[in-house]
C-alpha cells in the first residue's frame, strides 16, 4: 500500500504529457521522482524570466533538496542517449533572452537548495567564504558582515545568484580595482554534463574551473564557490558629478581608475558612469537635493545629453578622521564644474544594496514585471568616442523612447583572467556599456529594433556583448573570436551530449531558432 501510495504521488507530479512515455516511465524510477513538477504553477514560473521576452515551456522542474539531486538528474540524462533531454540550471531566473530557460527539457530550480555560507580564514588565502551555487550575493553579505568581512567584487543587484553571476562575470563599480566576481574565486564544486561531481580550482582540474567561470552555464552547474572576502567597511562616500563634454568624461573616469594600477595611496572602491537625458531623468534626478532638480533638468535640456561620473570611497572607524581628505585628493583637477558635484554619506549596506530601493519603488508601480530588452557591451577605450557619436547621439538621442538608465563606465583589461571564458576587448582599458530598458508589454519590440540599430555599429568596432544573446553559430564564433576553439574543446571534454544551459543557444541551435518570442 505505501509504495503505491508513493507512486501515485510521483504521478501526479509527472505527466506523460509533456514527456514522452518512454522516459517518464524511466524519471519515475529515479530516486528524485517526487522532487520533479510539472505542475502548471512551476512549469509556468520556469517558463518566463526577467525579461519577459521569451517563453519555453519545459517538460519539468527539479527542485532539488542537495546537490546529489542534481548529479542524478544530469548523470540519467548523459546516459541515456536515446531519449535526450537538455537541463537548465535557474536562480532567480534574471536572464532576459530566455538564457536560463529550457524546452521540453528540466529545469533545475537553484533556489530550493536553500542558504548556507560559512566564513574561514587560511594562511594561504585570508579570510574566505565557501557559499552555495544558489544562494543569492545579499544573503552572502548579510551573512559575512557578521564576521566583520565581505566579498570585494559585486554586482550592482544583490538579488543575483553567485552560480548566474559567476557563469557570467559579475561586474560593477568595483571591477576596476577588484576584477570581476570570477577574479575571486578560489574553488568550485561543479556538477558537469557527464554527471560527474567535481572539485575544481587553479591547480585542480584546472581547465574545468577557467572554462566554467564565465562559460554561460555550458561546462557545468556550480554548487559551491570559494570567494575572496575583504575587511568590511562600515559607510561610503557616494558622488556624483556632472559634464557635458564626453571626452572630459571619459578622460576623467579612466585617470580615477589608473590611480589604483599606478599604485597610489588614495584609491576610490568603485566608478562607475550614466548617461543623462531630460526623458529618462526618472531613473537619476533621485539621487539629487529637490532644491536642485529645475537647476539640473535646465542643464540637461541645454546640452541634450549629459554624462555623470559616480563614485565611491568606502570607510570605517579606523579611516573616518581621513576619508574627506583622501576623497577631496583623489577628486581634485578633475574637469566638472565644482557647482556640479553632489555627495551623500550612506551605510555600506545602503550603497550595496541601493538598486534594491528603486526595484520596490517600480514594484508600487506595477512597472518591475514588464518586458525588460536590455543590451549589455563592452566597448574598447579605442571606441568609446565614436560609440558616444554613432550611437548615443545619432541613435539613442533621435529616438523618441523613453529610454531608461544608461552606464558606461571602464574597466581595467589587467583584473580579468583570459584563461577564463569570459571574453572581453584587447585593449589595457574597456568600457561597459549598459542599455536597462523596461517597457510595456506591447512596444517592448521598439527598444528591440533600437537594439539592433546599435549592434549594427558594433559589427564594425570591434564591440562585444556582455550577458551575449546570439542565434547562429557563426556569430558565437565572431563572439569568442581565437577563444572559440578552446571553448569548443571544452565542450566536449565536460558536456559532449550538450546537455547543459540550451537557453544560450550556443550549442543547442535548433531549439534555440524556434524559440517563442511574444512579449509574454
Amino acid at each position: 500500500m505505501a509504495q503505491n501510495h508513493q507512486m501515485a504521488s510521483r504521478c501526479m507530479l509527472l505527466s506523460p504529457e509533456r514527456l514522452t512515455n518512454s522516459l517518464y516511465h524511466k524519471l519515475l524510477s529515479l530516486p528524485i521522482a517526487d522532487k520533479l513538477h510539472v505542475d502548471p504553477e512551476s512549469i509556468g514560473e520556469a517558463s518566463v524570466d526577467f525579461g519577459l521576452i521569451v517563453r519555453e515551456i519545459p517538460a519539468a522542474v527539479l527542485r532539488p533538496s542537495h546537490p546529489e539531486d542534481i548529479a542524478i538528474l544530469v548523470a540519467f540524462a548523459y546516459s541515456k542517449s536515446s531519449i535526450p533531454f537538455t537541463i537548465s540550471a535557474r536562480g532567480c531566473g534574471h536572464s532576459v533572452r530566455g538564457q536560463a530557460m529550457v524546452r521540453d527539457g528540466v529545469v533545475v530550480d537553484m533556489t530550493s537548495l536553500g542558504n548556507k555560507t560559512t566564513v574561514s580564514w587560511s594562511q594561504s588565502l585570508g579570510h574566505y567564504a565557501d557559499v552555495g551555487g544558489q544562494q543569492l550575493w545579499i544573503d552572502v553579505l548579510e551573512e559575512t558582515l557578521k564576521h566583520g568581512v565581505a566579498p570585494v567584487s559585486w554586482t550592482d543587484y544583490l538579488y543575483l545568484t553567485v552560480g548566474g553571476t559567476l557563469s557570467n562575470a559579475g561586474i560593477s563599480g568595483e571591477t576596476f580595482r577588484y576584477g570581476p566576481q570570477i577574479s575571486n574565486v578560489y574553488e568550485m564544486d561543479v556538477i558537469t554534463g557527464t554527471g560527474h561531481f567535481l572539485t575544481c580550482a587553479p591547480h585542480e582540474n584546472p581547465e574545468l574551473f577557467h572554462s566554467v567561470l564565465g562559460g554561460l552555464g555550458q561546462f557545468g552547474i556550480i554548487t559551491r564557490a570559494r570567494i575572496a572576502l575583504g575587511p568590511s567597511p562600515k559607510r561610503a562616500k557616494w558622488v556624483q558629478m556632472l559634464y557635458s563634454d564626453f571626452s572630459a568624461f571619459t578622460t576623467d573616469q579612466e585617470r580615477l581608475i589608473s590611480r589604483h594600477r599606478r599604485g597610489q595611496d588614495e584609491v576610490l572602491d568603485y566608478v562607475e558612469g550614466q548617461l543623462f537625458m531630460r526623458r529618462n531623468s526618472d531613473s537619476w534626478i533621485s539621487f539629487f537635493s529637490f532644491l536642485d532638480h529645475p537647476r539640473l533638468m535646465s542643464l540637461v535640456t541645454e546640452h541634450e545629453l549629459l554624462y555623470c561620473i559616480e563614485v565611491a570611497k568606502f570607510y570605517d572607524e579606523c579611516t573616518q578622521s581621513t576619508v574627506d581628505k583622501d576623497l577631496e585628493k583623489i577628486l581634485k583637477d578633475l574637469s566638472h564644474g565644482p557647482e556640479f558635484l553632489y555627495q551623500k554619506d550612506v551605510g555600506y549596506v545602503d550603497f550595496l544594496n541601493r538598486v534594491r530601493v528603486g526595484e520596490m519603488v517600480l514594484r508600487e508601480q506595477g512597472l518591475w514585471n514588464v518586458p525588460h530588452p536590455w543590451l549589455n557591451l563592452f566597448v574598447p577605450k579605442s571606441r568609446i568616442a565614436d560609440f558616444n557619436t554613432g550611437v548615443f547621439k545619432n541613435i539613442v538621442l533621435k529616438k523618441n523612447m523613453t529610454t531608461e538608465l544608461v552606464l558606461i563606465y571602464p574597466m581595467n583589461n589587467d583584473k580579468w583572467d583570459d584563461r577564463m571564458s569570459a571574453v572581453i576587448p584587447d585593449e589595457d582599458v574597456f568600457y561597459t556599456v549598459g542599455f536597462l530598458h523596461s517597457s510595456g508589454f506591447e512596444d517592448w519590440q521598439e527598444f528591440d529594433l533600437q537594439n539592433k540599430e546599435v549592434l549594427h555599429f558594433c559589427e564594425d568596432n570591434g564591440i562585444k556583448q556582455y550577458l551575449p544573446n546570439y542565434s547562429t553559430e557563426s556569430d558565437w564564433i565572431q563572439h569568442f573570436g581565437p577563444k572559440w576553439r578552446k571553448f569548443e574543446e571544452n565542450k566536449a571534454q565536460f558536456d559532449p551530449k550538450m546537455l547543459l544551459s540550451p537557453g544560450q543557444n550556443i550549442f543547442n541551435h535548433n531549439q534555440g531558432m524556434n524559440s517563442k518570442i511574444d512579449g509574454v
